[in-house]
């Protein structure tokens, strides 16, 4: 078992703190349990990335903030490793995360960064997969962060952007133009081809969130034909 799997205790959060994640946890999981089974889903899958799946090599999955919640409940119970913050809202998310079966390593830049960084390598390097958000958990929109360009040079592994679009979406008007979808809908997801990244540096950015706007533009489209 890698280290990614002995989940981290948060013990700066009070037991009121701990109680209320338990309880909002559940009425998340139930949220999104309806919306996905409720909902059409159209997966398209590059050759590259069936291949990948396939032949269960790992990989990391990327996908920008806003699409959290269709990809949660697409890729559940898979134990895909996740990076989240030792935060309140973190351990929220964490324990929605472990009902859909994903594994967490808890940390972020300011805090257990580190030892979160090395959970993950362990975990891919042990043949797991992992996903990122980019530009979570505080952006600036559509930025991209250090940590899954770090993962997949340390690793080797590709990165294999995702986007999704939807006919019952509801968009917020946050920071990242937050996204949640509606039960009853018809979702286009779009896994599109593996990126391979020798180092982390301002060349790869710049692939990754133009492969990233790319599944994003073509979700849109495959929507349209379904």
């Amino acid at each position: 078992m890698v280290a990614a799997h002995q989940e981290e205790k948060v013990g700066a959060l009070s037991l009121r703190d701990r109680w209320l994640a338990g309880l909002l946890s559940w009425a998340g999981w139930v949220v999104i349990q309806f919306i996905g089974r409720t909902s059409r889903l159209n997966p398209h899958l590059s050759p590259a990335v069936k291949e990948l799946m396939d032949t269960g090599r790992p990989f990391i999955y990327a996908f920008w903030h806003r699409y959290q919640i269709l990809m949660a409940w697409e890729q559940r119970h898979r134990g895909i490793h996740v990076l989240v913050s030792r935060s309140r809202d973190g351990e929220l998310i964490a324990r929605v995360l472990h009902r859909l079966g994903y594994r967490t390593a808890r940390g972020s830049s300011s805090r257990g960064g580190a030892s979160a960084f090395r959970q993950l390598v362990e975990a891919v390097q042990g043949g797991k997969r992992a996903a990122f958000t980019p530009d979570g958990p505080r952006g600036p929109l559509r930025s991209v962060q250090p940590g899954v360009l770090a993962l997949a040079a340390r690793t080797g592994v590709p990165i294999v952007p995702i986007a999704w679009a939807g006919t019952r979406v509801k968009q917020l008007s946050n920071w990242d133009q937050f996204l949640i979808p509606k039960p009853f809908g018809r979702y286009a997801l779009v896994f599109g081809e593996p990126l391979h990244v020798a180092e982390e540096n301002d060349a790869a950015r710049d692939r990754l969130r133009d492969a990233l706007n790319r599944v994003e533009e073509e979700a849109a489209a495959q929507l349209a034909k379904c």
